[in-house]
């Protein structure tokens, strides 16, 4: 009989395991800069909202509280994902002993969901992204908790969670869909006739009706959002890539993976998880939704993986062998999903990935061109050197109250908005993302001075100016904005609110 932790000594292993999540994604958090889409939704929170151009209210919300309390530093963006990547190995485990998994099961799941790259990845950045992914993981614990305990309390919680979920990310509604979907189907579907399903039911729709209300009262942006999302990222999605990158997202704990579908697939009670994960799969297979889209199923089927093993294994060696041999394999692959090395050291580490290997892994950015470092690393680039550059034009100006700052892309908008913070820049305008709902009417007194920043002089502004100079640009040729520049324009031949205001009329396409 194989040996059996104390249940004290097993909370305290998994506890630790939580503990050094955080710590590991706190300790190199400082190693690169802001993200473009973490500046985005701390911008998102200097505006707080029922709804924004791209994603729904809660990653502003909660960036609105943060700034409250920690301010607007790299730290403050950082701290919460680090925090809920513990809470992740809680869950996880959670899961595996719902699934009737012990003590070994349990500290396995936890060892594997710490070194897979998608969760080091996934809580390094603030984003919706990993509010999803709890989402998610915590809606497939609760459906097991009702399984397991038949208690309509659960079902409450879970209508409640799809709520709340949905006002995070809408891609969540492809889960509550396909859970559904696979439940009615299933040995419980006698859940569709009980009184607390309803009740949840109206309970998440009252939670996310603000929401739906602010969409249909915008002209359902959410729909142009999609729509740009196919034509320009979408579009270049591999179907085969696609489901390779499911491998490399779990790598060692790949083994996890397979290991948990055949043993749900095995249980009846519990077969409708595989075949949530199977609908969830084959839908983002047809609509060529991004791999990373996948997230969420994952957790579980790691700890349903690790309940597997700990059943069908007992020798004791074998047993020690296997997280030992994940972690082995795992540990040269970190800088995958967590930049445990500064800019520099990265770049080295992917060089050395293709002369040594031939492997250009990650290096792909969503335009299908291959660059120095992937596309979430070198997003993490630049942005100090363009706002300080800013700074500089801003600072030589010497009627400030007469100086407007615009910004070709929200990433340029949400770096003035944000880091600026400590060069007391004023907020900049832009026509792209959820800046183009906070474009004010006019200026009073007129605009004399101009910044602009992109990566070329518009031919209007051009035009419109008398005196145009560069001041600087972003110079870091791994960052994706290289070459972003800021150019301070003067001496405007006419109106600046008409020139203004006849360019708000020409933008068609704010996102």
């Amino acid at each position: 009989m194989a040996y059996t932790f104390p249940k004290k000594t097993t909370t305290i292993v998994i506890g630790l395991l939580a503990l050094f999540n955080i710590a590991l994604h706190l300790l190199y958090h400082g190693n690169l800069e802001f993200h473009r889409d973490e500046l985005l939704y701390f911008a998102l929170g200097l505006h707080p909202d029922l709804g924004y151009a791209t994603v729904p209210p809660l990653i502003g919300w909660v960036a609105a509280l943060i700034q409250s309390i920690f301010g607007y530093s790299l730290f403050a963006v950082k701290l919460l994902p680090a925090l809920l990547s513990g809470v992740m190995v809680l869950l996880a485990c959670r899961i595996a002993k719902e699934l009737n998994g012990g003590t070994y099961a349990q500290i396995l799941v936890g060892i594997v969901i710490v070194f897979m790259p998608f969760t080091l990845r996934t809580f390094h950045l603030y984003q919706p992204v990993h509010l999803d992914l709890l989402f998610w993981t915590f809606l497939l614990y609760y459906s097991i908790r009702y399984v397991n305990t038949q208690k309509d309390s659960y079902l409450i919680y879970l209508g409640a969670l799809a709520g709340i979920g949905m006002l995070n990310k809408y891609l969540i509604a492809l889960l509550i869909i396909s859970l559904a979907v696979a439940i009615l189907f299933s040995p419980h579907r006698n859940v569709f006739t009980k009184r607390a399903f309803f009740k949840g039911l109206l309970i998440g729709f009252i939670l996310f009706l603000p929401n739906l209300i602010w969409q249909f009262t915008h002209d359902l942006p959410v729909l142009g959002h999609m729509g740009a999302l196919n034509e320009r990222q979408l579009v270049n999605v591999d179907r085969g890539q696609f489901m390779l990158d499911q491998v490399l997202m779990t790598y060692g704990g790949i083994l996890l993976v397979v290991s948990g579908i055949v043993y749900l697939f095995r249980k009846n009670k519990y077969r409708y998880l595989v075949f949530t994960a199977m609908i969830v799969v084959f839908v983002l297979v047809m609509l060529r939704g991004k791999s990373y889209y996948t997230l969420g199923i994952l957790p579980m089927l790691v700890a349903a993986g690790a309940v597997a093993l700990e059943k069908w294994i007992k020798n004791k060696i074998v047993r020690i062998v296997i997280p030992i041999f994940i972690v082995a394999i795992s540990i040269p692959i970190i800088p995958l999903g967590l930049p445990v090395y500064d800019e520099m050291g990265l770049v080295s580490y992917f060089e050395d990935l293709e002369k040594d290997y031939g492997l250009q892994i990650g290096r792909t950015f969503e335009d299908g061109t291959i660059h120095s470092l992937p596309q979430d690393y070198a997003d993490q680039l630049g942005w100090e050197e363009l706002t300080k550059v800013t700074a500089s034009a801003y600072a030589s100006i010497p009627e400030k109250n007469k100086a407007l700052i615009y910004c070709e892309n929200y990433g340029q908008a949400s770096a003035i908005a944000v880091i600026g913070k400590k060069y007391d820049l004023p907020e900049p305008i832009s026509f792209n993302e959820s800046f183009l709902y906070w474009l004010p009417s006019e200026f009073d007194p007129e605009i004399e001075y101009f910044i602009y920043i992109n990566g070329e002089l518009g031919d209007n502004v051009a035009a419109f100016f008398e005196e145009i100079e560069v001041v600087g640009s972003i110079t870091n040729p791994n960052a994706r904005e290289f070459g972003t520049t800021v150019f301070l324009c003067s001496k405007p031949k006419g109106s600046f609110n008409t020139f203004y205001k006849d360019v708000v009329e020409s933008v068609e396409d704010p996102f």
